[in-house]
Formats: structure tokens, sequence, C-alpha cells
């Protein structure tokens, strides 16, 4: 869904959450009054809820931190900046990590970096939707090219990016969250985002890296009715903390392009010791799913390589490299 320039102005007027009558909207787009009720009542398709109140006017349920590029890049290192070849903020998308997949295949440069305040086809694992209301959460996609070891030398990228993700929260003094082997943040037993990894390229030579990150700022309870399993939002777990989200963008964008930079010279080895302080699988019983295959058991961490290992009924200790992983968090 493609964004109008006047249902843009309209959320910029509105995103502070007071009351805007509909004669000041009006005079401000140089439209009609009825005009601006038509563009509000699309608001909806965005996941956004509004109220209309006779004499006031019209307000959004919740206020509205948009994006905005330069307050992103005001928290970047300088290193991290010249690690940048493109910037681009879109309004809506159908996926940031679908649409660098295609950028990518043209030969778009390393460092190409995206963020949507809204997703019409979030991608998760395994092909499912992820839920992308309008300016609400975080979604973001870097394109990073790698010139050594082929795809095998990203294994185990998506376990550091978490580790990313989680040194940018805690900087915002958000410190009760962890990892889920292989790409998803959780707290309190529930999903608080997740990381989506495409390579492509060649087996011994340059690959590319599409790393995209979905995470939950603030996700209304109306829009996340559908969503079959336990969540959360950091609107949530911050308690009196009021988290920006232009600095957490940023704050995440910093931590991210500082271990992607390094990664092919260090690879998953210099993130396993802190990937393991945040593991929330570690001593749970689960099932790891492997297409038709159910493996049961108990979690032991993960191997040096960052394969999940999983104790069975017979003391046996496996490491597996792929699969999802379903467990109960309140069963340690």
């Amino acid at each position: 869904m493609l964004i109008s320039n006047k249902q843009k102005k309209i959320l910029t007027l509105l995103s502070d959450g007071e009351f805007h009558s509909g004669t000041e909207l009006a005079q401000t787009l140089s439209v009609s009054r009825s005009a601006i009720c038509k563009q509000l009542s699309g608001l909806a398709i965005l996941g956004l809820s509004h109220s209309a109140v006779s004499g006031k006017g019209y307000r959004l349920d919740k206020s509205l931190e948009l994006l905005d590029p330069s307050a992103i890049n005001a928290v970047l290192t300088e290193q991290n900046k010249a690690h940048i070849s493109v910037f681009e903020l879109h309004d809506s998308l159908n996926s940031t990590n679908s649409y660098l997949v295609e950028h990518s295949s043209n030969k778009a440069p390393s460092g190409f970096i995206c963020f949507a305040e809204h997703q019409t086809a979030g991608k998760g694992r395994r092909g499912r939707q992820w839920l992308s209301p309008y300016g609400s959460n975080i979604y973001m996609s870097i394109l990073w090219r790698f010139q050594q070891g082929g795809i095998a030398s990203t294994a185990g990228l998506s376990l550091a990016i978490g580790v990313a993700v989680i040194r940018a929260l805690k900087q915002l003094n958000i410190s009760d969250v962890g990892l889920k082997w292989p790409n998803d943040i959780y707290s309190q037993g529930k999903k608080l985002g997740g990381i989506l990894i495409e390579v492509s390229g060649e087996t011994d030579g340059p690959c590319a890296a599409v790393i995209g990150l979905g995470l939950n700022l603030f996700l209304p309870e109306n829009q996340a009715q559908g969503i079959a399993q336990a969540w959360t939002d950091i609107s949530k777990i911050s308690g009196e903390i009021k988290v920006s989200r232009n600095k957490l963008a940023g704050l995440i964008l910093n931590d991210v392009l500082t271990i992607v930079s390094d990664f092919e010279t260090c690879g998953i080895k210099a993130y396993l010791d802190e990937w393991r302080s945040y593991d929330c699988l570690k001593g749970k019983e689960a099932t790891l799913f492997m297409g038709q295959q159910q493996i049961q058991g108990i979690v032991e961490g993960i191997d040096d390589n960052g394969l999940l290992l999983i104790k069975k009924a017979d003391g046996s200790v496996k490491a597996y490299a792929s699969g999802e992983v379903s467990f109960n968090p309140s069963i340690a």
C-alpha cells in the first residue's frame, strides 16, 4: 500500500497525539474537511486507530515518533557512518528484506540500509508474515557483502546479530531480554523480535547477506490478535522508561554495523560467550522441528560453531544446525 502525501502530512500533524480540528487540518493541507475524513478513513489499513470528537477534532489513539534519518544518524559512530553506502527510509514497503534482496541481485553496494515505517508483507522465518503496523516498531534491513569464504562464512551471523540487538537494548536500560536459538529476541518467555538473514552468492567466493530485523516497540492489541505465539513489546517491559524510537533504531544500527564489519575476520567465535549469557533456552525441555522430524530433549546451549545442543532421554547430546524450537518458558 502506498501512503499518499496528504496522509503523510496528516500523520505528521497528528503524531503528537493531541486533538487537531478538521478545519485546521483542511487549511494546512488546502483541502476540504470531507477530504480529511476520507484520508483518515484509510489509516486503519496502516494499523492506526484514531478518535473523532465533535468540537475537538481528530487525534491518534497513540502518539507516534516517526523515524528521522538525521536523528538515527546522530547516534552512529563516525566509523560506522563510513560503512553506510545508501540509507533509505520508506513510508511503506512490502518487506525491507525483499526490497534489499532485489537490490542485491541488481549489484547494489554493501552497506545499503533500509528502514520502513510500515510493511505490507513483512517476512518472518519459514515464510510467516511479520505484523508491521505503521510507525510503531523497528523494521530494518541491511545489505552486506562478504568477499571471502563464501556462504559458509556467514554461519552463525544471526546469533551475532542477536548479540548486537541485546547490546543496543541494554544501552537503554532494557535488561530483561534474552536470545532464543537461532534468531529470536525474547523477554519473559515472550517473543520481542526476530532476525531474518537471506544469503546468496558463491560457495567459495563473494556472497551477500540481507540482514533483516523486526522488533516490537509498541504493538497495538487489536492488531496482534492473530499472532499465534506469546508476544511482547518494549512498551510492556520498559516500565517507566520512555524509549525513543529513533534512538533505538540508531543504537541497533550502530551495534549491527560494528558486528558485521568485523564478522568476516572473526566469525561467530568472538560472540559465543556473550550469546551464551543471553541464552533463554539452556536447561529447558524443548522440541526441535526439522521438516517432519521432531527431536525432544533438554537444551544444552550451543557448541563452538553456534549449533544447538540437545540432550536426549538416553543421555546422548547431539548438535543441530537448523530447525525450529518450541519450548515452555515457564519450565526449567
